[in-house]
């Protein structure tokens, strides 16, 4: 695919990082599809972007995907395995290697041209890696350790992909991706125990004078529903104080951008009221937004951006790699 020529800041946006080869057109096609199919608030959202932006968006989101259902799609035993040749691909598409499938080809001419860190994928590898193993979430900091590996660096990666006026909102990015992150598993507790994950922190638990339900075969326990409720509960005031912070980085992105991710921030959020209007009960189905109530929000995110106002500073690639500890010293400080 031949990319359209921007005009402006988003023109030094395009030509600031190595180009790679171009995408072509039906691989593009499939990772829209691929993006549709999977993940409709996002691919909402996404309908919101630039063209050319949008299918940069989607190719990122076919490459991650990807990478998740190798690791979901694998059996246990086999998982190990699943995460080395992810690895190995990495080393491919950040390195000379040609021997890889349309979509990772397609994400290294976005991560060329985009300036990706690798570390960005490492992080998420790590991330999935964590599942892989059963690894047991005792505190906030380990589920938030794993938010910014699931979602985080997705946030911090996308920066890229829009471009960004300032550095500092790279924290910000990072805590909607956990905020997001958040949502998805107060919303997916009983999807998760039924595939042998618990990701609410156990000390949520010992505060209740309980402890900790353990996954194990069959529906989720009657007995942990109160405080699983419960604990559903603060996990999504703190998605929400998350999503405060993310929400005032959006004036670093291109205005266009915000806007997209604007909405999509508004309607994750929104899955986190449904889960509210269920009384937090994670075995009551899972909660969504329909088409309808997506417009609605969306149209009101646009009202609130244009009531923001354009940022006229110009737009660039990140000049630097943001970790999880200066996520967390940054989420600390705000809440001090």
């Amino acid at each position: 695919m031949s990319p359209s020529q921007p005009s402006g800041p988003r023109l030094a946006l395009r030509t600031s990082a190595p180009q790679g080869r171009a995408v072509t057109d039906p691989t593009v096609a499939e990772c829209r599809a691929i993006m549709a199919r999977h993940a409709k608030s996002f691919s909402f959202a996404a309908r919101l972007l630039a063209p050319d932006v949008r299918d940069e968006t989607a190719v990122v989101y076919a490459y991650l995907r990807r990478v998740d259902d190798s690791i979901d799609d694998a059996p246990d035993a086999e998982r190990p395995a699943a995460l080395a040749s992810l690895r190995a691909e990495l080393d491919r598409i950040y390195g000379d290697g040609d021997a890889l499938d349309p979509v990772p080809a397609a994400f290294r001419t976005i991560a060329r041209r985009r300036a990706i860190p690798r570390v960005y994928i490492d992080e998420l590898l790590a991330g999935m890696a964590m599942d892989a193993e059963g690894f047991v979430y005792e505190t906030d900091r380990d589920l938030l350790r794993y938010c910014h590996r699931a979602a985080g660096v997705v946030g911090l990666l996308m920066c890229h992909v829009f471009g960004i006026r300032d550095d500092d909102a790279l924290v910000q990015a990072a805590h909607l991706g956990w905020a997001m992150q958040l949502t998805n598993i107060c919303r997916d507790v009983a999807e998760d125990w039924g595939m042998g994950r618990r990701y609410l922190p156990a000390e949520r638990y010992r505060e209740l004078g309980v402890e900790a339900p353990e996954p194990a075969p069959g529906p989720f326990p009657a007995a942990a529903n109160l405080p699983t409720r419960a604990v559903i509960r603060e996990l999504l005031l703190l998605a929400d104080d998350l999503y405060d912070s993310g929400r005032e980085g959006l004036p670093a992105l291109p205005w266009q951008a915000s806007f997209a991710v604007a909405a999509a921030a508004d309607i994750y959020q929104a899955i986190g009221d449904r889960i509210a209007a269920q009384a937090f009960d994670p075995t009551r189905g899972r909660a969504h937004v329909d088409t309808r109530g997506k417009v609605g929000i969306a149209g009101r995110s646009l009202v609130q951006r244009l009531r923001a106002g354009a940022d006229r500073r110009p737009v660039r690639i990140p000049s630097r790699e943001l970790t999880f500890e200066e996520a967390e010293r940054g989420w600390r400080a705000r809440r001090r």
